[in-house]
């Protein structure tokens, strides 16, 4: 159950969920993170480190997380670990219910810590572009709201870069075929919170589980030799 005033009430059912809040109208969250899994429930590494010196991190938002993250983790040896969480809104450590409720500013968003020297970022970039539909706004096919936004988080100028040079790279691919503007924000990596436990790595624990991730068809001409 979501805690909110009556007057986040109000404001939460008088303003439509794809609308970023501000400020004023943020929950205020808490200063302690929100409890966790200790561990990775595929590949048993510690979900919150610390991470190997040879890692690099990123953190994608390309709707509900949990398809989201199996994409990554499938990647193979490359990939130290990945987490479900949330970042690129306002409130400190919120839960999920709090994220739904459209006063956060959260996206649901996956941390992806890698090994550069195994899988390079262009790949990750890849798989990240053609596994949703980034010209959709605050939305998700059927996931409505400023958490399924698409989103690219990294830190530094040169992954900054390369995210950039991939969005206009896929964005002139879509366009041949078609197919609208990205959406697509690409940041500095904001901070970035776990979600609770039962989030994390979802479908590996339920197999059957809701994914609603579904691609353009487009490849996306980047990383073809990684």
């Amino acid at each position: 159950v979501v805690s909110l005033t009556r007057e986040g009430l109000l404001m939460w059912f008088s303003r439509h969920k794809s609308q970023a809040p501000s400020p004023q109208e943020a929950l205020p969250g808490r200063d302690a993170p929100i409890p966790t899994a200790e561990r990775h429930f595929v590949n048993g590494q510690p979900l919150k480190g610390p991470y190997p010196p040879d890692c690099e991190t990123a953190l994608f938002g390309m709707g509900c997380f949990w398809g989201a993250e199996r994409r990554f983790w499938q990647l193979g040896d490359g990939v130290h670990v990945t987490a479900a969480g949330y970042a690129g809104g306002l409130t400190p450590n919120p839960t999920y219910e709090e994220v739904c409720s459209g006063l956060t500013g959260h996206n649901e968003v996956v941390l992806v810590v890698y090994r550069p020297a195994l899988l390079p970022f262009a790949r990750l970039l890849k798989t990240f572009w053609e596994s949703h539909d980034p010209t959709q706004g605050m939305r998700q096919g059927a996931d409505v709201g400023t958490q399924y936004r698409s989103g690219v988080y990294v830190a530094g100028a040169t992954r900054l870069a390369e995210a950039e040079a991939s969005k206009a790279a896929y964005g002139a691919a879509l366009a041949a075929r078609g197919l609208p503007a990205i959406t697509t924000e690409i940041l500095d990596a904001p901070p970035f919170y776990f979600a609770e436990d039962y989030h994390q790595q979802y479908l590996a624990k339920n197999p059957n589980g809701y994914c609603g991730l579904g691609g353009t068809g487009v490849s996306c001409p980047i990383g073809l030799g990684a």
